[in-house]
C-alpha cells in the first residue's frame, strides 16, 4: 500500500465515502432499517414530529447537541477535578444518557428517506454511537459506585466513540445532504 492510498484510509472523510460503497455493510445497513421500522411510525404525525417538519428544521441533528454537551461538560469537570466535580460529572454523565434517547429514536426516524449509500454510513453512525452510550452508561454506574476514576476513562473512550460517530453523521447531512425530503 502506497503512503497515498494509506492516507486515503486514514483520512476520516475518505473512510466515510468508502463506507459509502461497501456493500460488506448492508446486512448492519438492513438491520438499521428493520430496527428503525420497528421502533418508528411509517408516516403520520408521529412520525412528522420525530422528523422534525413542525420545527421546519430535521429534529436528529439538533438533539445530538444535547448528549453531547453534558458528556463534554463531564470530561472538563473530570479534568479539573474541581472540589465536588464527581458529583456533577455523574449527573452530567447520566443525563446525557437519558438524552440520548430521544437523539436515537429521531435518527431511527430519518432512516427510511436515506439513499442505499446514506444509510451504509448511518448504519456505522449508529454502531459507534451505540458502543458511545453503552461506554458513558458504564460510566454512569462506575461513578455510581463510586470508581470515579474509572468513570471518567469511560467517559473519555465514550466520547471518543461519539466523536467519529458524530462525524459519520456529519457526513450524511453535509455531504450527502441527506435525509433529503426533511422540511
Amino acid at each position: 500500500m502506497t503512503t497515498h492510498q494509506r492516507a486515503a484510509w486514514t483520512s476520516p472523510f475518505a473512510v466515510a465515502e468508502r463506507l459509502e460503497r461497501a456493500t460488506s455493510v448492508d446486512r448492519l445497513a438492513e438491520a438499521l432499517a428493520h430496527s428503525a421500522r420497528t421502533v418508528t411510525p411509517a408516516s403520520g404525525r408521529l412520525h412528522d414530529e420525530l422528523r422534525g417538519r413542525s420545527l421546519g428544521h430535521p429534529a436528529h441533528g439538533v438533539l445530538t447537541d444535547l448528549p453531547i454537551g453534558l458528556w463534554v461538560s463531564a470530561a472538563l469537570l473530570d479534568a479539573t477535578r474541581l472540589p465536588g466535580h464527581a458529583a456533577a460529572a455523574r449527573r452530567l454523565v447520566g443525563l446525557g444518557v437519558l438524552g440520548a434517547v430521544p437523539t436515537v429514536v429521531t435518527g431511527l426516524s430519518d432512516v427510511g428517506a436515506l439513499s442505499p449509500a446514506a444509510r451504509r454510513v448511518a448504519a456505522v453512525h449508529a454502531a459507534t454511537n451505540g458502543v458511545g452510550n453503552a461506554l458513558m452508561a458504564s460510566s454512569w454506574l462506575a461513578r455510581r459506585e463510586g470508581r470515579s476514576r474509572l468513570g471518567a476513562t469511560l467517559t473519555a473512550v465514550g466520547l471518543a466513540a461519539v466523536g467519529a460517530g458524530a462525524m459519520l453523521g456529519g457526513h450524511i447531512a453535509q455531504a450527502l445532504k441527506e435525509p433529503a425530503d426533511v422540511p
